[in-house]
């Protein structure tokens, strides 16, 4: 029995050893992240969406500056969804759908999104806008804005622009390399 503690002693040392030295260092995960909007954290006003002919759009409709990090290997482009779970009485509100950037794109700055730009493709909001268009929940409770980062591994201009969201999810089926997120909460001022 002693020889065996002493064989399998310096064994396990030699292999924890080994396992030390070989592993690759932790993967970084892959994050959506801004500058001015902490996850869970509150939209400004700016942010929210700006229509004088609805009450309840009392904004500025500026996009909040984005930026991400560490995409999966193997990401061509993205797409970035904006989401309000609770609009529209639970069936929800898509508020913006982009896709074909670019993988060498890191972020988009302040207002970026709010217009047209080379940087993306639009998609069809609920509104059947291609651009952002923030916030507009009417008197109530919170409101929570998924913004949703998915790396693909489509090139940049494998799919043409007006996709809704259940048609962008349908060409990413099998294409998407992993997503990002951060959550964004808004309501009206009552």
């Amino acid at each position: 029995m002693r020889a065996i503690i002493r064989w399998i002693g310096p064994a396990l040392i030699a292999v924890a050893s080994i396992n030390a030295t070989q592993s690759p260092a932790a993967e970084q995960a892959f994050t959506l992240t801004s500058p001015t909007l902490k996850d869970n954290g509150e939209l400004a006003r700016r942010n929210a969406g700006k229509d004088p002919s609805n009450p309840n759009c009392l904004g500025e409709n500026i996009s909040p500056a984005l930026e991400w990090s560490n995409p999966p290997a193997g990401t061509h482009s993205y797409a970035l969804i904006l989401f309000d779970p609770e609009g529209r009485a639970g069936l929800g509100v898509v508020h913006f759908i982009a896709y074909g950037i670019a993988a060498t794109v890191k972020g988009f700055a302040e207002g970026e999104l709010s217009t047209p730009s080379p940087k993306y493709i639009g998609g069809k909001s609920t509104r059947n806008l291609g651009t952002y268009f923030g916030p507009c929940p009417p008197a109530g409770g919170w409101h929570h804005y998924t913004f949703t980062l998915i790396a693909t591994d489509l090139e940049p201009t494998a799919l043409q622009p007006g996709l809704t969201r259940d048609e962008l999810f349908t060409a990413l089926n099998g294409h998407a390399k992993g997503a990002a997120g951060l959550i964004g909460r808004f309501r009206h001022p009552d």
